[in-house]
């Protein structure tokens, strides 16, 4: 399953792609807060790549960089909030929220654990490491994933979907590999703080239905934008 949970097939109906889009848009407005450029602000560039990607309009975009720069009367201020804990059957479970109002976002994260077992802070992310993740496909053809991940400084690397490669950095480094695989003309289509499972847990597909059926209503939560799941 990865690092980063994704529901399957939550592009199909309006509601979630509705959902996305607030995601995005919140992403956009965080990353704003360090400068509306984004040539000059590496995190707000790959915001803007991601909703590019999702096919989200150009005012709307503009205006969530702006909102998030401060450079409209009704911006907001979002907050980083991050949960750890279990899903049904001891599945570790990371949840980073972005929040304008945090007593309701923890309110809500705690009924949502009602069937998990919400934990402290640093009860799970041991078991995670903290890592970028840039996600590539190959130019036009091929390119050796072993070879590019050397010459862009990437630690390591795995396969990921639809042909494309995984390639995993030091969190400082996310940006300079990135620009790296895009200079040697790689089709980038995320990059991205992750926590990484050191130890996914392999369950039956009885259990890994609750299991998903867990994460699928904590992703419905307007307010989590990233679920991370030691989950194989």
């Amino acid at each position: 399953m990865g690092a980063q949970w994704k529901q399957k097939g939550r592009e199909a109906s309006a509601n979630a792609k509705g959902r996305i889009f607030t995601k995005l848009a919140k992403e956009i407005m965080v990353a704003a807060r360090n400068g509306a450029d984004p040539t000059m602000n590496p995190r707000l560039r790959m915001a803007v790549e991601a909703a590019k990607k999702a096919s989200m309009t150009k005012d709307t975009l503009e205006r969530a960089i702006k909102k998030g720069a401060g450079l409209l009367d009704d911006a907001v201020q979002y907050e980083v909030v991050t949960y750890e804990g279990f899903a049904p059957h001891q599945v570790p479970v990371i949840v980073e929220c972005l929040t304008d109002n945090r007593n309701r976002t923890s309110a809500n994260v705690r009924v949502l654990f009602r069937k998990g077992q919400l934990g402290a802070s640093g009860s799970v992310s041991w078991d995670f490491n903290r890592l970028g993740q840039v996600e590539a496909t190959p130019p036009t053809g091929g390119a050796d994933p072993d070879e590019a991940a050397i010459e862009c400084g990437a630690q390591d690397l795995e396969p990921g979907d639809e042909g494309s490669t995984r390639f995993f950095t030091e969190p400082s480094d996310l940006d300079v590999v990135s620009k790296a695989l895009t200079d040697r003309k790689w089709t980038v289509t995320s990059a991205q703080l992750i926590w990484k499972p050191k130890n996914p847990v392999t369950l039956d597909d009885a259990k890994r239905g609750e299991v998903e059926a867990f994460l699928e209503a904590l992703d419905e939560d307007d307010d989590v934008q990233n679920l991370y799941v030691g989950l194989a």
